[in-house]
């Protein structure tokens, strides 16, 4: 299994890949404890052979210093956290559905910045999409969104449950222009 290949773009996402990975290659020691492989004593037994040389070869495998370069570099200090959650929120807030976008990609969307923004430690809602969700949608929505008021309270609602009502009248919705369509 090769390891996730860092093209320097979602470094928290790749950081998240690579630390599974190195665990699951009994790597991740290496980086996360600093240690040091002791000499071998005299007239050692096979397993302490073994030992040693399974510590050596993970040590060198790991490149502790790398890991710590990449990090300094892509992920920064909390100042700079701050300024990539910053413009992350900047992003969200400027999203907008289009006229011809699904419910399913627009969401989508929204997750994978709701998604970088907690990877950097910072709270975003699931009501906040729901909010921007509802601040956003087209006017064939309209429908939904009132019955949805009507029946739901939206406060309570699980971001799950408002999709799948948003994404189920999409749906509908299609099939009824279809069936137009073959009836014209």
């Amino acid at each position: 299994m090769a390891p996730p290949v860092f093209n320097g773009d979602n470094y928290q996402i790749w950081t998240i890949r690579m630390e599974t990975y190195l665990d699951a290659m009994d790597m991740w020691e290496a980086i996360e404890e600093d240690y040091e492989v002791p000499p071998l004593p005299n007239n050692p037994t096979m397993a302490q052979i073994k030992n040693h040389k399974d510590r050596k070869t993970i040590k060198s495998k790991a490149a502790k210093a790398i890991w710590h370069y990449l990090k300094a570099e892509y992920e920064g200090d909390e100042r700079m956290r701050d300024m990539q959650v910053l413009n992350l929120i900047r992003d969200f807030e400027i999203q907008k559905m289009k006229e011809v976008e699904t419910i399913k990609d627009f969401s989508e969307r929204l997750l994978n910045i709701e998604n970088r923004v907690r990877l950097l430690g910072s709270v975003f809602n699931d009501s906040r999409i729901i909010e921007k969700i509802l601040e956003t949608m087209p006017e064939r929505f309209e429908a939904t969104i009132t019955t949805l008021e009507n029946t739901k309270d939206l406060s309570m609602i699980t971001f799950a449950e408002f999709l799948n009502a948003l994404h189920a009248q999409e749906q509908r919705r299609v099939v009824r222009e279809e069936g137009n369509i073959e009836g014209a």
